[in-house]
């Protein structure tokens, strides 16, 4: 069965967008746009949705509204490299006039899949790394969009973690080793650690058998904690991780806010929502004719997240939860 939602209803339910009948899309003939948009988390993901209805509304404030004036057609990865490259084909071939991705493992087949469709990333730390884009200022070829943040942000995880739990002198390093912004983000870890006493073990995150073994054997020995860095498995695999440190009773700091208001102790990390209602602004510049550069005409084309974000558990301060607190406790 296809992983993917009815775009219709889901936006209907979420957004409010309005179902034109046949004969008015007729009359509008080729006066409408379609755009293709690839994520990388399943259909029933809470962030997931709450991403695509930031999209949605940021390109109803441009004037473009599903049914009337354009066509969107969603997919669901579900973090399944498979089922991310099909979809990538199947979007490109539908023809669509710009594609919205998300994360870096839906951004390399998209760009394998098209030299020519536009395609608007967000949730990409490393876009230069990772190859996507020449520069940050220069992207060239058909890819920008918006990096959420740089690798010195990672440095504050094990200080934060420590802060938290003084006694923790071992930390899991939850990081997916296949792609560069994990090896960035533990880089970053390795380098703050030493200072605080904390001897890192990484761990994979390939699949929930991986997962589970590496949390299992970690919480063999005392004084541990765990620290998740930000790619697309953590986030799919991120229910489990946080279940997993809660039976263990490791203390977990994680990478964005919807890791703490799923249950997770605490999160630093920038907004992840906001990127994708910025990123309708290119998307409309785009659908209006302009290339994938001039969308991001400016001092620096691929644009970089918000300031961080932290939160706790609701379990612990429900009052603090999408709110800026201040990250000392």
């Amino acid at each position: 069965m296809a992983r993917h939602i009815g775009r219709r209803k889901f936006l209907a339910t979420l957004c409010g967008a309005a179902a034109w009948p046949l004969a008015a899309r007729a009359q509008q003939g080729s006066a409408i746009k379609r755009i293709g948009v690839l994520m990388n988390v399943a259909a029933d993901d809470p962030e997931g949705q709450a991403r695509i209805v930031a999209f949605v509304q940021g390109l109803q404030q441009l004037g473009w509204s599903d049914g009337r004036n354009v066509q969107i057609d969603i997919r669901w990865g579900g973090g399944d490299p498979e089922r991310i490259h099909k979809y990538a084909a199947e979007l490109v071939a539908l023809a669509p006039d710009a594609i919205l991705a998300t994360s870096t493992i839906v951004v390399r087949p998209l760009q394998q899949a098209t030299h020519t469709v536009p395609i608007v990333f967000t949730s990409v730390i490393d876009p230069v790394g990772g190859g996507f884009v020449d520069s940050l200022a220069r992207p060239g070829g058909n890819t920008t969009g918006f990096t959420l943040f740089e690798y010195g942000l990672s440095g504050k995880w094990p200080e934060l973690l420590k802060q938290i739990a003084p006694s923790v002198t071992r930390a899991a390093v939850l990081r997916d080793a296949t792609i560069t912004t994990s090896v960035g983000q533990f880089a970053v870890i390795q380098a703050v650690a030493p200072s605080l006493g904390v001897e890192l073990s990484p761990a994979g995150v390939r699949d929930a058998g991986e997962i589970e073994r590496g949390l299992s054997t970690f919480a063999r020995e005392p004084n541990g904690g765990v620290i998740v860095t930000g790619s697309p498995l953590t986030a799919v695999h991120r229910n489990l991780i946080i279940t997993l440190a809660a039976r263990h009773q490791l203390p977990a700091i994680y990478p964005y806010r919807y890791f703490a208001t799923s249950g997770g102790l605490i999160s630093y990390g920038p907004d992840s929502i906001d990127p994708y209602r910025r990123a309708a602004a290119y998307v409309d510049r785009i659908l209006k004719g302009e290339k994938p550069e001039a969308a991001g005409a400016g001092a620096d084309q691929v644009r970089t997240g918000h300031q961080p974000q932290d939160s706790e558990d609701a379990r612990a301060r429900n009052s603090i939860i999408g709110t800026r607190t201040r990250p000392t406790r």
